[in-house]
C-alpha cells in the first residue's frame, strides 16, 4: 500500500515538472488549446506592451508592432485592430508571438538588421528596419513577405508574419520585412532585404533560387514593383528576379512584359483595392504569355490576410501550389 502511494505521488510529481523543461528548437508548443486559445509563452489576454518589452524579444520587439500606435487600438492580443485591416484572427496573433518567442529563447536568430550601424547613424529611419525569419527546412527556398499599411505603417502581424510561419510550417524559410513607410523606400529595403538574404545565403541556410515574393495591398505593390523592375532598380544588387510574385488586394495596375508569374487574390467588397483593377492587370500578363492565376473572393473586404473563418481560407495553399510551379 506504502509503495502504492509512493508511485502515485512520483507520477503527480513527474507530471507538475514535466512542463517546465524547455521545448527543443523546433518543437514549440503554439497550438491551440480545447477552449480555442493557443497555448505557449502568451495568450488572448496579455498586453501587448508585455510583448513588445518581454527581454526575450530584445530590441526587435518594438517592431512586432507599429511603431506609429496611430495605426493600431486594442490593450490586448485579443483587442489587436488595424487600420485598414479585416478579419485579423487573435489567435494567429498569439501563435506568431509565441512562435518567435520560443524560438528567440532557444536561442535561434529571429531578426535581422538589413543595414550597418553607421548606415543607421546617417539615417536614423533605417532603425525601424529589418528581416523577422520564420525559418522552414534547411536550404530550402526562400519567400520575402510584405505586409502593407498604405505606406503609412506596416500591418505585419495581420499582412506578413501569418503568410510567412505559414510558409515555414510548409518548409520553406521565410522572411518578414519591417521597412520604412514610403513607396520609394520601401521598395529600397525590399532590394536590400533581398540582397541581404542572397549575400547571407549559406549562413541562413536558404536555397536563392527560384525565391518569391509576397506582398498585401502596399506590400503587393512592393513585391510587383521588385518583380518588374528587379533589385538593381531600387538599390540593391543585380539578382534575378523571383520566379512568382503573390499579391493581395492591391490596385496597382503598372506592369511590364518581363513581369514574373503572378498569383493574385482580393475581396468582391473591398472598397479599397477594387477586384476588377487586379483582374486587368491580371489578364494583361495572361495576354502577354505570362503565368497567372487570379481569386476574387465574395463577401470580404480589404485586409483579409490569410482569411482565415471565411471564403478565402486556403488560399495561401493555392498560392504555395502555384509558386512550386514555377519551380519546374
Amino acid at each position: 500500500m506504502n509503495e502504492k502511494k509512493g508511485f502515485v505521488v512520483w507520477l503527480v510529481v513527474l507530471m507538475i515538472f514535466s512542463g517546465c523543461d524547455k521545448v527543443k528548437s523546433g518543437s514549440a508548443d503554439t497550438g491551440t488549446s480545447s477552449e480555442g486559445e493557443t497555448s505557449g509563452r502568451f495568450n488572448l489576454s496579455d498586453a501587448i506592451s508585455d510583448v513588445i518589452s518581454d527581454p526575450v524579444f530584445a530590441d526587435c520587439g518594438r517592431l512586432l508592432f507599429p511603431t506609429n500606435d496611430r495605426y493600431m487600438s486594442g490593450d490586448t492580443l485579443e483587442d489587436l485592430q488595424l487600420t485598414w485591416y479585416s478579419n485579423i484572427d487573435p489567435n494567429e496573433t498569439v501563435e506568431i508571438v509565441n512562435t518567435l518567442w520560443q524560438r528567440a529563447n532557444d536561442g535561434e536568430t529571429i531578426f535581422y538588421d538589413i543595414y550597418t550601424d553607421e548606415e543607421k547613424a546617417e539615417d536614423p529611419e533605417k532603425e525601424d528596419t529589418g528581416l523577422f525569419f520564420f525559418k522552414g527546412e534547411p536550404n530550402e527556398k526562400f519567400a520575402v513577405c510584405n505586409a502593407g499599411g498604405g505606406f503609412a505603417y506596416v500591418g505585419a502581424m495581420q499582412d506578413s508574419f501569418p503568410h510567412a510561419l505559414e510558409l515555414s510550417k510548409q518548409g520553406y524559410n521565410a522572411f518578414a520585412l519591417i521597412y520604412r513607410p514610403g513607396a520609394q523606400t520601401a521598395c529600397e529595403d525590399l532590394a536590400r532585404a533581398i540582397s541581404f538574404i542572397f549575400e547571407n545565403a549559406e549562413e541562413l541556410e536558404v536555397d536563392t533560387d527560384c525565391y518569391s515574393l509576397w506582398g498585401g495591398s502596399a506590400g503587393a505593390r512592393m513585391a510587383a514593383w521588385l518583380g518588374s523592375y528587379g533589385t538593381a532598380a531600387y538599390g540593391g544588387d543585380d539578382l534575378p528576379r523571383p520566379s512568382a510574385v503573390i499579391m493581395q488586394y492591391t490596385g496597382h495596375s503598372d506592369y511590364t512584359e518581363n513581369d514574373p508569374p503572378t498569383y493574385a487574390c482580393v475581396g468582391e467588397k473591398d472598397s479599397i483595392a477594387y477586384w476588377k483593377t487586379m483582374e486587368r492587370r491580371i489578364d494583361a500578363l495572361s495576354d502577354l504569355g505570362i503565368p497567372t492565376e487570379f481569386h476574387c473572393y465574395p463577401n470580404l473586404s480589404h485586409g483579409f490576410g490569410l482569411g482565415t473563418g471565411t471564403e478565402a481560407e486556403g488560399w495561401i495553399y493555392d498560392a504555395i501550389d502555384f509558386w512550386e510551379e514555377q519551380m519546374d
